[in-house]
């Protein structure tokens, strides 16, 4: 299994993934093929060779011209600017456009791409557009990006799937993530680093992140949304025959620290369910007798929103022949008091036990499958397709269909995605 390990020991940028995977041997010209599929017109991608702290990378350049960028008004302020004026990963400043996702996604289903680049890209836009929804309040389909939108960061983004497909790549895995500390220029005024949309994204993926000293916006949407959306597991180098190594430049160096992201690509033994180690977690649970049922649902849905990987009940008997239930959670250790405070706070128990015990993942991608105009995430394992519960029920309502309709024709459209 062809894996790519990303190190962004200094932050992440789409265009510096990009790079990165072209320094490692992806066709630049196979590349800009696949990326001119898309029909956008005014841009010039190139790659040039530079310098980062005495470190060889390459640096992807999109220049766009304005007056090919017409779609919506261009402006100089950023909404969590990937391209802000003091921005020290991307020089794109301008490239201004801003499109809804719902363009965004037709332009990306009505090109001629390689599957995997389009699904790919999708999920990446599809999760941007799921925290921008959720921070303003609207339809993702609905979101109207500004610098995502514009053509340099939709470049980024189908570049870098782009790159990933020319290499062959299956398995994608990355470090924990830097991000900085003070404010970024944007729409909406001063925005904290890391930005909304970056904070959203690592949240939503429960990714591992830390911060360094700086006040360069060092991890942009584009960068952590394709991580955070591509990336099947986070933490070290896996073990793997290392074949090819790049390095991703942005524009200026962090004092002390190269400003580039690292790829290290190899081949991987694909993930067995029975390694000879699985993953540790902590498994938590609590004896409750005096919960109502409501309740016990509620916990489970904060345990799950606070970054559990699984909870549930059962139903037990208690000393003196009481009905009773269990509340079991299963999280990573590093969250273990955290989660022990949730169910502490939402059952009322006096006390929780918890074991550490392992866990082996099945090896699992996302796609995106269009129901009647409306998408709907799915997972892909193998022999398995798993809708997204969640955006069936929104798509069954927005369109009056059973639920079970949605479920059936999603999961049929999910096994086209694996075939």
């Amino acid at each position: 299994m062809k894996t790519a390990w990303f190190h962004c020991f200094a932050g992440t940028a789409g265009d510096m993934s990009m790079g990165a995977l072209v320094d490692a041997g992806a066709d630049p010209v196979a590349v800009m093929e696949i990326v001119g599929a898309l029909g956008l017109d005014g841009y010039a991608l190139t790659f040039e060779r530079v310098m980062r702290c005495g470190i060889a990378a390459t640096h992807a350049v999109v220049v766009v011209d304005d007056r090919n960028d017409h779609d919506h008004e261009h402006s100089h302020d950023h909404d969590h600017d990937d391209h802000s004026h003091d921005h020290d990963h991307d020089d794109h400043s301008n490239a201004h456009g801003h499109r809804p996702y719902r363009i965004i996604r037709e332009l990306i289903l009505a090109a001629e791409l390689p599957q995997r680049v389009r699904e790919r890209a999708l999920a990446t836009f599809d999760a941007l557009a799921e925290i921008e929804g959720a921070m303003h309040r609207m339809p993702p389909l609905d979101v109207e990006f500004h610098e995502v939108g514009s053509v340099d960061a939709i470049v980024d983004i189908v570049g870098t799937c782009a790159a990933l497909e020319v290499l062959g790549i299956d398995r994608i895995v990355c470090s924990p993530i830097a991000v900085s500390r003070g404010t970024v220029h944007a729409a909406h005024g001063e925005l904290p680093t890391p930005a909304p949309a970056v904070a959203g994204l690592l949240a939503r993926r429960n990714a591992p992140a830390f911060g360094i000293d700086t006040r360069k916006e060092i991890a942009t949407p584009t960068g952590v949304a394709l991580m955070t959306t591509l990336a099947e597991d986070f933490g070290p180098l896996p073990a793997m025959r290392v074949g090819a190594i790049g390095y991703g430049a942005g524009t200026a160096d962090i004092p002390g620290r190269p400003n580039v992201v690292q790829v290290v690509i190899g081949d991987a033994d694909a993930p067995s369910a029975m390694a000879a180690a699985g993953q540790p977690v902590r498994q938590l649970e609590v004896n409750v007798d005096d919960v109502t049922g409501e309740v016990i649902a509620h916990t489970i849905a904060v345990l799950l929103d606070a970054g559990a990987h699984d909870a549930w009940a059962t139903p037990i008997v208690m000393k003196k022949g009481r009905p009773a239930h269990t509340v079991h959670v299963l999280c990573d250790p590093a969250l273990a008091a955290t989660i022990a405070g949730v169910l502490i706070a939402e059952t009322g128990s006096l006390g929780v036990r918890g074991t550490t015990i392992e866990r082996w993942p099945q090896q699992r991608r996302e796609g995106i499958v269009d129901i009647d105009g409306h998408p709907v995430r799915v997972k892909l394992a193998a022999g398995r397709v798993k809708v997204e519960n969640d955006d069936a029920v929104a798509v069954a309502r927005s369109l009056g269909w059973p639920l079970r309709a949605v479920l059936t024709a999603a999961e049929a459209l999910g096994w086209s995605l694996d075939s």
